[in-house]
């Protein structure tokens, strides 16, 4: 499998990777432009615009739009992250052109209908609506706005009602025109795939674009906190925040493995102590996620009122235990965790393409697969010890409750229990 690489002159980006005996193949445009990339009052807009790109274009309808994939076995879609905004496509090999041509052309040429925006208002109202009502989603956004407060990266990504209930196509044009620059535009693809085709194919739908800024964005300032909201509901939802670096910090892949050992699976010690052995809940993991210049090591559980201050508690202690007594055989299970994750996630053509846009948008480059299991395979036992021991000594912390939670710990008394 090669991995080319092709930068046209206005900056735009296009990365593919051929995977021999392949007969489909993944082909998406991803933007850096993402909920971090809004004003505060364009909280939201990266989301809408994101579905707007499926109501229609100059040439095409929304119909349409889905007829032209669908009509050839393939599937489109989109998502809206913190930090980029994709659009892609899965289709046969032969096909790859048509599924180009369709997502080069709800990115650059949307026609926004004024009909069409009250309608995906609605939709989008009834997500939030619905994220609203679902403890185990709405909860992470509280610990994001907790850790990040009063910054584009605590903000929901899909927006406030009050902001979505106002936005107009004027908002949609002017969040294009400022973020959807050359230079944050990249085009991935995977799969039974032809460099020089796409490349070719790139220039004719992106080529006319005139490079300009495409701004940026607040750096993060991790701050913590609790938001605690007392609901009569079946289990109480807790959810906890530890800063971690960045994934551009080689010491990401140590907050990562730690993660891993703390609650990434059901050897972790969180599963083991807190489910198998104490049965005070059914769902409790750990895990780390990564943004340009910070990140989050989160733990959840969901138990029942009167267990809350237990687990809670026990989660803590679990934190500070394994400061002191990780092994090196928690170590070596985590990093073969970690890296037949990856491998296995990028046997298919779609985990490679995104693969190929986010390592191009982090370092302008793909680094070799083989350069990550190295950082991987170099986290020590000592490593994750001490950066267990650093998370506990600082004992800074952003902590969200949802439910009958009376009874679960302040922030100030973890922060004691940690010290202790």
């Amino acid at each position: 499998m090669t991995v080319e690489l092709h930068r046209l002159s206005n900056g735009v980006r296009v990365v593919t990777e051929h995977m021999p005996g392949l007969a489909s193949a993944s082909i998406g445009v991803w933007v850096a432009a993402g909920g971090r990339h809004e004003r505060l009052e364009q909280n939201g807009i990266a989301h809408f615009l994101e579905h707007m790109a499926f109501k229609g274009t100059a040439k095409r309808s929304a119909l349409q739009i889905a007829e032209a994939i669908e009509d050839v076995g393939g599937y489109i879609n989109a998502y809206t992250s913190r930090e980029m905004t994709a659009y892609y496509a899965r289709v046969l090999e032969n096909d790859v052109p048509l599924a180009f041509d369709v997502i080069s052309d709800i990115v650059l040429n949307p026609a926004f209908d004024p009909r069409e925006v009250e309608i995906e208002r609605h939709v989008i109202l009834q997500e939030i609506g619905q994220a609203h009502d679902t403890p185990d989603d709405v909860i992470f956004d509280w610990l994001q706005e907790t850790a990040f407060p009063d910054q584009p990266l605590g903000r929901t990504i899909l927006g406030p009602v009050d902001k979505v209930s106002a936005f107009g196509v004027s908002d949609l044009s002017t969040f294009v025109s400022e973020r959807y620059a050359p230079g944050n535009i990249i085009v991935a693809a995977a799969g039974a795939v032809d460099h020089d085709a796409i490349v070719k194919a790139a220039e004719a739908a992106f080529g006319h674009l005139a490079a300009h800024d495409g701004g940026g964005t607040d750096a993060a300032a991790f701050r913590g906190g609790e938001h605690r909201v007392k609901k009569d509901l079946e289990q109480a939802h807790f959810a906890l925040a530890f800063e971690t670096p960045g994934y551009r910090d080689p010491a990401v892949y140590t907050a990562q493995i730690f993660s891993t050992v703390l609650g990434g699976g059901m050897s972790s010690r969180l599963f083991q102590e807190a489910r198998e052995k104490r049965g005070l809940c059914y769902t409790i993991f750990a895990q780390t996620g990564a943004y340009a210049d910070s990140g989050l090591l989160t733990i959840y559980a969901g138990t029942g009122a009167e267990d809350i201050e237990g687990l809670v508690n026990l989660t803590v202690d679990e934190m500070k235990r394994a400061a002191d007594d990780m092994t090196p055989a928690e170590i070596a299970r985590a990093r073969a965790q970690m890296k037949a994750g990856m491998l296995m996630g990028l046997e298919s053509p779609s985990s490679r393409a995104e693969r190929l846009a986010r390592l191009l948008s982090i370092w302008d480059r793909v680094p070799d697969l083989a350069e990550t299991v190295e950082l991987i395979d170099a986290v020590t036992t000592g490593d994750a010890k001490a950066f267990a021991a650093g998370l506990v000594e600082k004992a800074d912390t952003a902590l969200a409750l949802y439910g009958p939670v009376s009874r679960a710990p302040v922030r100030e008394a973890l922060a004691d229990r940690l010290a202790a």
